[in-house]
């Protein structure tokens, strides 16, 4: 367990009471002492979501601490506790559904959450006595997981590149016992990755492929793509100063990838996953591609570059061909793939892009039913044309400034067969600014809705 969360409750841990509004409070205040109910007046506590009370004991110290709570609690409902409580040891008295009271173990855990890897003082938190109903080895899984998934997008360039994001890739497997690949360098051309090796020559770190398999044969085959390029200067159309300040984050869809992949393993889930990344860094030297250089990518179609910057496309090319050949019943994209689709849609709303119909509208149920939403967007065909060129199969841009991230998306599904249920997801995977349980930084938008789109499709034994 968590050093934040543990199972054992003990006598001088601090009640916790949920109320639903001043409705609820006013309920709760029933059963107490005239002297609470003048000291949460006095407070001037409405209960509101998000908001807690500390109410004293005679002696001075935390007697209780009151929360007020939405109908529907968000999955980050107690995450401001763990820092904004006095040190201690809480537990909540409110009886709750397994449903919430996973939630409030989990909330507790992402409220506890920060990144230091480079600061001299840590952070301490209060501890949770977990709920007696709540799944504490899920819990703890969801929140591990997603931490992982935040470290290695906060990681700088620096310390992160595409040799350290593989050996994380190596570890996770290595966990599960997961059998485990890497192509390097100049053998991505031997192997058929021309399109990885052109993105990534330009740097001093080699390029390469990363692919992981768990799980029985004959299990449901599932396979997640993850675009990992660990910095992105634009190549040679350079990106403007403050474009290329967060680019540390551009492989934020392979975190995504791996908290997902963790999460399954760990979970037992009945399927045959297979987990590839394409990691590299987009650099300028002497021997970057360049504007209109003709690619082949693995599947054989050439590409035209119209834009060194659109390089996520190129490598996911590569590795949605590979992953295609196993014509597996799911196959998922994520990346930070387009400018375009945090204009339609902000930072904290992934664009869904899918081939199937039922697939998509079972992933957006369930992020819905987890708090993890997504916009689904179109894969409107008369927009192809817009990739035509007049020297290769396609351009890895479209021919004018509008629709973007639907572009981006048409230009990835020339890389999957028909058959194939495919799922992209185009994510921001950096919180611009700090809330409860999310703080500035990494995030790993979608990864819960897929974690329990795959929990619904392929149950663990047992479940």
């Amino acid at each position: 367990m968590s050093k934040y969360l543990v199972t054992r409750k003990s006598p001088n841990a601090v009640p916790i009471h949920l109320v639903a509004g001043e409705a609820g409070l006013k309920a709760w205040q029933k059963s107490q002492p005239k002297a609470v109910a003048n000291w949460i007046q006095a407070s001037q506590f409405k209960a509101s979501a998000g908001e807690h009370c500390l109410i004293p004991s005679p002696k001075g110290t935390v007697s209780r601490v009151l929360v007020g709570i939405s109908k529907h609690p968000d999955p980050w409902f107690l995450s401001k506790l763990p820092a904004a409580l006095p040190k201690g040891r809480y537990h909540v008295e409110t009886k709750l559904e397994p449903e919430l009271a996973d939630r409030a173990a989990l909330s507790w855990l992402l409220g506890t959450y920060r990144f230091e890897r480079y600061k001299k003082k840590e952070h301490s938190f209060s501890e949770l006595v977990c709920p007696s109903n709540a799944n504490a080895k899920r819990v703890e899984v969801l929140a591990a997981s997603i931490a992982l998934g935040r470290d290695l997008i906060n990681i700088p360039a620096e310390d992160l590149g595409p040799a350290e994001l593989a050996a994380s890739a190596r570890e996770v497997a290595a966990e599960f016992g997961a059998s485990f690949k890497e192509i390097v360098g100049d053998a991505l051309l031997k192997e058929g990755f021309p399109c990885v090796h052109a993105v990534g020559r330009a740097s001093t770190r080699a390029p390469r492929l990363v692919e992981f398999t768990w799980g029985h044969e004959s299990d449901p085959k599932v396979t997640l793509v993850g675009k990992g390029v660990c910095f992105d200067s634009g190549g040679l159309d350079i990106k403007p100063a403050d474009a290329m300040k967060l680019m540390k984050k551009d492989m934020g869809g392979a975190a995504t990838v791996l908290t997902i992949a963790r999460a399954a393993m760990a979970f037992g889930l009945r399927v045959r996953l297979k987990v590839i990344i394409a990691a590299v860094e987009n650099s300028i030297s002497g021997n970057a591609f360049r504007p209109l250089d003709v690619l082949r990518t693995r599947k054989g179609l050439t590409v035209e570059i119209g834009n060194t910057d659109a390089e996520g496309r190129l490598i996911l090319a590569d590795a949605l061909s590979l992953a295609d050949t196993d014509k597996p019943d799911l196959l998922v994209d994520i990346a930070t793939l387009t400018g375009a689709a945090r204009v339609a849609l902000g930072t904290s709303l992934p664009a869904l892009f899918s081939s199937s119909d039922e697939v998509a509208d079972q992933l957006l149920a369930t992020g819905s039913a987890v708090d993890d939403p997504m916009w689904r967007m179109p894969l409107f065909k008369p927009y192809r044309k817009l990739l035509d060129s007049k020297v290769a199969d396609l351009n890895n841009i479209s021919n004018g400034p509008y629709a973007g991230a639907i572009t981006a998306a048409l230009f990835l599904q020339e890389f999957v067969s028909k058959g194939v249920p495919w799922l992209h997801i185009d994510t921001m995977a950096y919180n611009l600014d700090s809330a409860p349980g999310r703080p500035m930084g990494g995030e790993v938008f979608a990864a819960r809705a897929l974690i329990a789109l795959l929990e619904q499709r392929y149950p663990a034994k047992g479940t």
